[in-house]
């Protein structure tokens, strides 16, 4: 059967592509709920569930998979403070772990890469041993991503002049080195294999190699897309859409070698999701 395709108002296409192509978990923040909750989905559509509750003084956002996904890690302001969460992948147990936000784990699951204070440390599980990795000389860094053979850090950084990606040795044995610093760029993330960083522009989803060559766009339709990852097979990017910078935001699927978005979610808006 020739798959069906609806224009919406975004100018996106969206296809009705077999749902047994996509396979695995997706989790996300929304506010379909009034508050930021955290919330998870099947990559087929199918499934959709809170996994958060709270108060309406608090707000949980950035949540990311565990290596073995038996755990998620999250930002939340319970308590007044934001702090890195952690929490059962079914949503139950959370504790609070540290000051900080954006969290991720390294690849063998007993660290942590976080900013705290706009610089970007690492945090050894077990010990609660810290390292910052970024100078003072680094203003507003954000989002720190692991590569997948836990040697380096990827981040972005905002200056006056606009944001750039760079990459810094986890063990922070050098100074960070510049990897992209035009169109905007922010919000990096490692492709499974770490061949690839997809990464934010002002409006679109690109991929760039780690050694700063292979740089194009992966989206190039109306609207804004934000917050690209790939699933874990890096067949397919999930990213969430959204009419301008306000949103609102919806998640769709697009395949990693370019082509037509699958709208996945809608209702409130829907941003920062992982996919297990």
């Amino acid at each position: 059967m020739r798959p069906l395709f609806t224009a919406i108002a975004l100018g996106v296409l969206v296809a009705a592509a077999p749902a047994a192509e996509r396979t695995g978990r997706i989790i996300f923040s929304s506010n379909r709920s009034d508050q930021w909750r955290i919330w998870t989905i099947n990559a087929d559509g199918s499934g959709l569930k809170q996994l958060t509750q709270g108060t309406a003084d608090d707000n949980d956002v950035d949540p990311v998979f565990s290596p073995d996904g038996k755990s998620i890690l999250f930002t939340s302001t319970r308590g007044g403070k934001p702090g890195v969460w952690r929490m059962a992948a079914d949503g139950v147990k959370p504790e609070r772990l540290c000051d900080g936000d954006m969290a991720e784990w390294s690849p063998d699951g007993t660290k942590l890469a976080l900013r705290r204070g706009e610089r970007i440390l690492t945090r050894d599980l077990a010990s609660g041993a810290e390292k910052t990795l970024t100078p003072e000389s680094f203003p507003h860094c954000s989002g720190p991503a692991w590569s997948p053979n836990g040697k380096t850090i990827a981040f972005a950084c905002r200056w006056d002049a606009g944001n750039g990606l760079y990459l810094v040795p986890s063990d922070g044995s050098a100074r960070p080195t510049k990897l992209y610093d035009q169109q905007g760029a922010c919000e990096p993330h490692w492709s499974p294999d770490g061949e690839t960083i997809i990464y934010e522009t002002e409006t679109h989803i690109a991929i760039i190699a780690p050694d700063g060559t292979k740089n194009r766009l992966v989206t190039h339709f109306g609207g804004v897309q934000r917050y690209g990852r790939f699933s874990p097979d890096a067949k397919w990017i999930v990213f969430c859409q959204g009419v301008s910078e306000r949103g609102p935001w919806e998640l769709y699927l697009i395949p990693a070698a370019g082509g037509t978005p699958i709208k996945l979610t809608e209702d409130g808006s829907d941003m920062y999701p992982d996919w297990k």
